[in-house]
């Protein structure tokens, strides 16, 4: 028996980070969310260290996507470039 999660977004997310991801990079991050996080978040996703401890990454080319499970939701904190991803993130905790 599947379990579907349920995904979440942060406001930021929506209002800045998929809003300046270019058109086909947007679809396929899109894709990957509805097929892997909406499944098995905990097996596609690589667990973070540090600072970021209990958050979890899924990579879509050079592009990552940080999120936390809890329960049978998944909420999603950024959508970033790999580039700067790590040095914004810790503003949205």
């Amino acid at each position: 028996m599947a379990v579907n999660f349920e995904i979440s977004y942060h406001a930021k997310v929506v209002k800045v980070d998929i809003v300046s991801l270019p058109l086909v990079w947007r679809n396929k991050i899109r894709f990957a969310i509805e097929e892997k996080l909406t499944t098995a978040p905990d097996f596609y996703g690589k667990p973070l260290r540090r600072s970021l401890k209990g958050y979890r990454k899924l990579r879509v080319g050079d592009y990552r996507v940080v999120f936390k499970i809890h329960r049978n939701k998944v909420y999603i904190l950024a959508i970033m470039h790999r580039s700067v991803v790590y040095q914004k993130i810790t503003k949205r905790l």
